[in-house]
């Protein structure tokens, strides 16, 4: 049996909403949906939250999930990736000679985010014998028609784009930031959370919100209470 591992990565830090991974998102602390969604997807050997922050730790095992460290100096500062922090966990299990086989990071604010879809999104990973798999979504409009404004005046990215229909243009899609499963080796092998052989497990617009403003937050919050009520 392969191990699997699902890592949370939660800084404490959090510049354009204060205390994001641990504020009250429709009466329950935001981490608090992630971790849900890992334990109750029956997949992991193990649900551990990375954090340097006391406070997000104490919240993290009161709702199930482990932290059996908190990160180190180098791993908590704004320059961190998330390659550094799943390096940081993987490396920390081996010492204790715990191996893991795949990994899943899962991101702390994904209130969307499901246990089946977790375990949809493993069993498309082992079908597809890919090294990893990321949930992505589909543009809502063509990139091509993008444009940007200087000077209060609008200007095409590229204005050969601009009259093709939407119907001619062929789909692109965006990593939507909630989880990433990966073959532990392969990351090491790519130096990459992204390795070559990827597999896009696509989910609709729906079930996914980036949560980066005020704004996001309460759009959020809109959305869940239409889907789920």
């Amino acid at each position: 049996m392969k191990k699997t591992i699902a890592i949370i990565p939660a800084r404490g830090g959090s510049k354009r909403i204060p205390r994001k991974n641990i504020a009250y998102f429709l009466g329950q602390p935001m981490i608090k949906y992630a971790i849900d969604a890992c334990l109750k997807s029956g997949i992991f050997d193990e649900v551990m939250v990375s954090t340097d922050d006391e406070e997000i730790a104490k919240v993290a095992v009161k709702y199930g999930a482990k932290v059996p460290f908190m990160r180190n100096k180098k791993t908590s500062d704004d320059y961190a990736t998330t390659f550094d922090v799943i390096d940081e966990v993987i490396n920390r299990y081996k010492d204790n000679g715990i191996n893991f086989d795949i990994i899943c990071c899962v991101y702390p604010c994904v209130p969307f985010l499901t246990a089946s879809t977790l375990k949809n999104a493993l069993i498309f990973m082992t079908e597809k014998d890919a090294d990893a798999v990321l949930p992505v979504c589909q543009y809502p409009v063509p990139i091509e028609w993008a444009m940007k404004i200087e000077n209060n005046t609008l200007i095409p990215y590229n204005r050969d784009t601009q009259n093709i229909r939407s119907q001619d243009i062929e789909k692109k899609y965006f990593d939507c930031g909630m989880f990433y499963f990966c073959k532990t080796n392969s990351i090491y092998e790519n130096n990459s959370l992204l390795p070559t052989k990827s597999a896009p497990y696509i989910i609709s617009n729906l079930e996914m919100q980036d949560i980066d403003t005020e704004e996001d937050w309460k759009m959020a919050e809109i959305k869940y209470k239409i889907i789920y009520n």
